[in-house]
């Protein structure tokens, strides 16, 4: 609970204080990259890190990934340019995927599939409330201890972190040593993933079109290579056959879900009730709160019955139709509503995502074989990081480029602010609230098709009650060989 409450905080605690770092370290152009940088590094490591912990043990890899974590934080507080910067929160976001994947990696392996959704929702309380408290307690270090605590508070909190976990996290036996890693695989999925990622936010930006394209192109023919080269792989980080299997098949569609419908769209919400519903940024913040606090509660909720009932099935069913109604509904509401109404609708949204949210990783943990618990925790982690990153800068670019192209005269989309709108006619503000609306809809509409499409994953899980037997231990081939 502690690393994986760090390594959230972590992503969200800088947002609020980059604005000091980047003007204290003389490169605003670059700001970018401290987020860009860390997500990236987090994101593409997750198949390595996975195998590597099925190879070499959960526990060894979750106190080296600690350990470097610390050094990074340390490093962070002390750089004195934003190159330097950029390079610790690259290894900060290494580390912290580390921390993260085996954490789940650790649970699933010392519970029964019963126990595993209530611990599971526990572990995934940490990012709801990571989103909740890190901006705000971001801001304050920054203004009262200085941005370099932003990253030196984690020292003390990962101290004692690391003292328990030497104490607590058992020496799980790995798997069996494979016959060679996939050090093909691996790198030419890294390379994949990395330009997907860049060439999704290089589309946002309206300069960006022809690089974002080429990384496109890279990141095409690097899928169809990583395909070929793991049907051939005696030992693949992301084995294909997995997806036979149809838990994991639809458990693997509805993480994706969860990236692709809720987690992109919940950076844009306050600029969106800023603009059509003209509330202060104060105000605006509300409806993602609203929405966190609901996707928490239910996340806790349905781990908790899932554990006590054995039942899963209904939970991602019931949380897909909860969250594609929401957002069909966020699409017809009128601008200029009392804010109550779409805080409601976004807190159901929330609801329905935590319905399933940690309950899947629990599910899919299940379906995979124990010596391979952490390669398959970091296939469905990662499919959501993936889903969450594209589609938040596709939708960026949406947003830049439909509200550029119907502002009237006069006003130009790249400096237009709240305040300015807030401060001009009515007649101005009424026309950017209904070009926001217009822009908004189609998005709210196309997130909306994205949770039917859940729907139908969630239908497709297979019917059956999580058993109360203990995970089997995994042997190495010296055990199974008679005396």
């Amino acid at each position: 609970m502690t690393v994986s409450f760090l390594g959230a905080l972590d992503h969200t605690v800088v947002s609020t204080s980059l604005a000091t770092i980047s003007g204290e370290l003389g490169a605003l152009q670059l700001m970018s990259w401290v987020v860009v940088g860390y997500t990236l590094a987090s994101t593409v490591l997750l198949p390595v890190l996975g195998k590597l912990g099925d190879v070499l043990g959960a526990r060894r890899i979750f106190l080296v990934s600690l350990v470097i974590f610390l050094a990074a934080s340390l490093a962070c507080g002390f750089a004195t340019d934003i190159a330097w910067l950029i390079a610790a929160r690259v290894l900060q976001g290494m580390s912290s995927a580390g921390l993260q994947l085996m954490s789940q990696t650790i649970i699933a392996r010392v519970t029964t599939q019963r126990e595993r959704p209530r611990y599971m929702a526990i572990i995934g309380a940490a990012f709801p409330i990571a989103i909740l408290v890190g901006p705000v307690l971001g801001g304050a270090i920054t203004d009262y201890w200085g941005w370099q605590w932003v990253f030196w508070i984690n020292i003390p909190v990962g101290a004692a972190a690391f003292a328990f976990a030497l104490v607590a996290v058992p020496r799980l036996e790995p798997g069996p040593a494979p016959r060679s890693f996939d050090i093909a695989g691996a790198a030419v999925f890294t390379t994949a993933l990395v330009a997907l990622v860049l060439a999704a936010s290089w589309a946002a930006d309206q300069s960006g079109g022809a690089t974002a394209l080429t990384a496109l192109a890279v990141s095409a023919a690097g899928f169809i290579a990583f395909f070929l080269i793991e049907r051939r792989a005696p030992e693949p980080i992301i084995p294909l056959h997995f997806f036979a299997n149809r838990t994991i098949a639809a458990g693997t569609a509805l993480s994706a879900i969860i990236g692709v419908g809720l987690f992109s769209i919940t950076a844009y919400l306050p600029t969106y009730f800023q603009m059509a519903y003209r509330t202060t940024a104060t105000v605006s913040g509300l409806v993602p709160i609203a929405t966190v606090f609901g996707m928490l509660a239910s996340n806790l909720l349905t781990g908790w019955l899932a554990s006590r009932t054995g039942r899963y099935r209904i939970f991602p069913i019931v949380g897909t139709i909860l969250g594609a109604a929401g957002l069909l509904v966020m699409a017809l509401l009128p601008a200029g509503l009392p804010l109550w109404a779409p805080m409601m609708v976004m807190a159901g949204v929330g609801m329905g995502t935590g319905a399933f949210m940690s309950l899947i990783v629990a599910v899919v943990q299940g379906a995979a074989p124990a010596s391979q618990t952490g390669t398959i925790t970091a296939t469905i982690n990662l499919v959501r990081q993936v889903g969450s990153t594209v589609a938040t800068a596709v939708i960026g670019g949406v947003v830049g480029s439909g509200v550029a192209a119907l502002l009237p005269a006069g006003l130009d989309a790249s400096t237009l602010t709240p305040r300015q709108v807030h401060g001009a006619s009515a007649a101005v503000q009424a026309s950017v609230a209904e070009i926001y609306g217009t822009v908004f809809t189609p998005i709210f509409i196309a997130l909306a098709a994205a949770y039917a499409l859940g729907i139908v994953a969630a239908v497709l899980l297979p019917h059956g009650r999580l058993s109360d037997e203990p995970a089997p231990a995994i042997r190495t081939p010296s055990e199974t060989l008679p005396a």
